[in-house]
This record gives structure tokens, sequence and C-alpha cells, in this order.
């Protein structure tokens, strides 16, 4: 990928699942990535190892997000990590899973979701602009559930609605210094983490590659690409979007 080499990345959520796809995917271009993690530090010493072991280099920094003080936590590891460095790209993929429909979700399960899809965001930018150079790569993971009606993901969507606002306001803030910010809108994923409900619920998976444009459940390293790309100098032309990288979920009737 043009222009990647020697620049820095910190990826939040990358201990599993689509950041970690996302972290080994820039690794594997000759950028130095921060994984970031909340809680499962094994999987984040699996990513560094697995990016040192291609010959790239990656730091592990844990915060958990979501709490008091959690941005300033992330970002003295990410200090400490860059040794003096300028960020270059910053990946906002960390974020809570959804609680449940309107009339299930709890206040504190609510709270929770924004706390971390939304809140945490929005200040991990704030902390990294002084950081990012000019020039530099704001993405951050969204989700099709803020094109599409699911009731079982009502404040989910709400949240990652919020972080697609925030995307395209802050496009047009940094573009003077040459960042571009964009938002990438995964459909169904499968991960290690989420494959024993594809598996156990039956023809789950055919059901939703069904209602797929590219007829298949979309992949960690599907997202990653794309990622790369919006982090690339290939990319420096598009800002304040929301590319979809669903395969093309439910677009209409399948013919």
């Amino acid at each position: 990928m043009r222009g990647l080499t020697g620049r820095t990345a910190l990826v939040t959520g990358a201990s599993r699942g689509i950041g970690r796809a996302i972290a080994t995917r820039l690794a594997a271009e000759g950028v130095m990535v921060i994984a970031h993690y909340g809680t499962d530090g094994s999987g984040a010493a699996a990513v560094v190892e697995e990016v040192e072991s291609a010959g790239g280099t990656a730091v592990a920094v844990r915060a958990q997000l979501g709490v008091d003080g959690d941005v300033e936590t992330l970002f003295a590891g990410v200090r400490v990590a860059l040794a003096g460095r300028p960020l270059d790209i910053l990946v906002n993929n960390a974020a809570a899973a959804p609680a449940g429909p309107l009339g299930v979700t709890t206040r504190a399960e609510f709270d929770h979701l924004f706390a971390v899809n939304v809140r945490a965001p929005y200040f991990i930018v704030e902390h990294a602009l002084p950081l990012l150079r000019d020039g530099g790569r704001i993405i951050t993971v969204s989700s099709v559930a803020t094109r599409m009606a699911n009731p079982a993901q009502t404040s989910f969507a709400m949240t990652k609605a919020a972080v697609e606002t925030m995307s395209r306001t802050l496009a047009n803030q940094t573009g003077t210094r040459g960042i571009t910010v964009n938002a990438v809108a995964p459909g169904a994923t499968r991960t290690p983490d989420n494959s024993a409900v594809f598996d156990d619920v039956p023809d789950l998976a055919e059901r939703i590659a069904g209602m797929t444009a590219l007829d298949r459940l979309g992949g960690p390293a599907d997202v990653a690409d794309v990622v790369a790309f919006l982090a690339s100098d290939g990319a420096r032309w598009i800002t304040g979007q929301v590319i979809d990288a669903s395969g093309g979920l439910f677009l209409g009737p399948r013919p």
C-alpha cells in the first residue's frame, strides 16, 4: 500500500476480531502499530507476537474504555510507545456490543454503550489531534446498523450514527491540516469471537448471505483492507465519508 511504510498507528480494540485484522494489516504495510486493548491481554500479546513474527513492530497498550480517566490512561501509554514520534493514523475500532431492543436495554447498559462507543472515540480524537501529523488519518469503525431498521440494535445504531456525524464534522475541521476523517461501516462479519452465533443458529449465515449482494458473510480482512486503503496516500482526496464495507448487505430484493 503506497505511503504507509514507517508510519505509526493507534488501533483501539486491537486484541481480536476486526481490530486485530486492522492492526496486523497495517503492520504488514510497514506501520508501527500501537494495539490498544481493554481486558484481553493475551489477545493483545498474540497480536504483537504475530506482527513481530512477520517482521513488523507493535506495542500493546491497555486502557479500559467507558470509565473515568480512560482516555488519559490510554494516551499515557501511547506517548510512551511513540517515544517522541508523531502519530500518523488513528483507528477508532473499540466498541461495546448491542445491548438489546427498546424496553430491554437498561439505563446502565445504555449509558455504557454511549460511554464506550461515543464518548471514548470523541475524546480519543481530542487527545490524538495534537500528536497527529498534518496529512494524517482518522478512521472510525461504524456499522450498517445506521442504515437498517433493526429493533434489536436501536441503542447500538444510535451510537454508530453519532460517530458518523462526528466524522463528517471533524473532516471539515481538520481539512486545513490535510487530515482526512472517514468512517467504515461493516455488515455481518464472522470473527473467531462470534462464529458460534453463526454456527448455532440454523441457516443464519445462509440467510444473511442471501440478503448480501456479494452472496457471503464478511470476514475481518474484508474490513481491514478498506481501512488500510483509507489510511494510504491513495485515499488522500476522500474525507467526511462513510464507506460501506458490508458486501452490499440489504440493498434490496435479490434477483
